[in-house]
């Protein structure tokens, strides 16, 4: 664990998806609710959940294909470049979304937003394996895991209630929730003037034993049979 926590990439990449998650964790609770309120949508939790949907399927796959086209010598940085970047675009264009008052217009920007967005997927992902040794992983994973649902989705929606309850203004609210996602770009941003180390080469060089334990005592046993047979 203190491993983790004296790794400023992993901080870094952990503190962006935290506030990056703080808002898609809020727009999946109030999203569809918005939707209704503002622009009058009868069937705001299909058309959410839809654009939810797709955007992030394909955000996902043209997120990592993007990455695999940047590769080169530090892949760390230009993870941390695609995160900023992307995070930026898609938070400018569903905070464009939301001072639309056409409907149409809202979806059509909303979408493009979600997409962009969405395409942290593959990169978050690949910080947060890339940057640790390979003991550490799971463990990196898995506090990833927590903390942005801890800190991110699992809060957001009652303080959003909250804030609405404060505005008494369902477009304001939804402004105000999504710049958030300027200061998860920053946090990502920051990320690429950080010096990083790619451990996946770990791997090749720390290299153990990969025959199976039971093919092993297999073996062993074969070998104790002979010399047995011999005596």
């Amino acid at each position: 664990m203190k491993a983790l926590l004296l790794n400023k990439v992993y901080v870094i990449n952990v503190l962006g998806y935290i506030a990056y998650d703080f808002v898609l964790g809020a727009y999946s609770y109030w999203g569809p609710r918005a939707g209704y309120n503002i622009y009058h949508m009868t069937d705001a939790d299909l058309v959410f959940g839809g654009i939810g949907m797709v955007c992030g399927i394909v955000g996902t796959l043209a997120g990592g294909f993007a990455l695999d086209f940047m590769n080169n010598s530090n892949t760390l940085s230009n993870a941390f470049q695609l995160l900023s970047v992307t995070t930026l675009f898609g938070a400018a264009f569903c905070f464009g979304a939301f001072l639309c008052g056409n409907v149409n217009a809202f979806l059509a920007l909303l979408s493009i937003g979600e997409l962009i967005i969405f395409a942290t997927q593959g990169p978050v992902n690949y910080v947060c394996l890339h940057c640790v040794e390979p003991s550490l992983r799971p463990l990196s994973m898995a506090m990833l895991t927590v903390a942005i649902h801890l800190f991110g989705d699992l809060p957001s929606s009652p303080l959003v209630g909250l804030l609405l309850d404060r505005t008494n203004n369902w477009r304001t609210t939804s402004l105000i929730l999504t710049t958030i996602l300027f200061p998860a770009a920053g946090i990502w941003f920051i990320g690429i003037f950080v010096h990083s180390v790619d451990r996946f080469e770990d791997d090749s060089e720390n290299q153990v034993c990969t025959i199976p334990l039971l093919q092993e005592k297999t073996e062993e046993t074969s070998t104790s049979n002979a010399q047995s047979q011999e005596c």
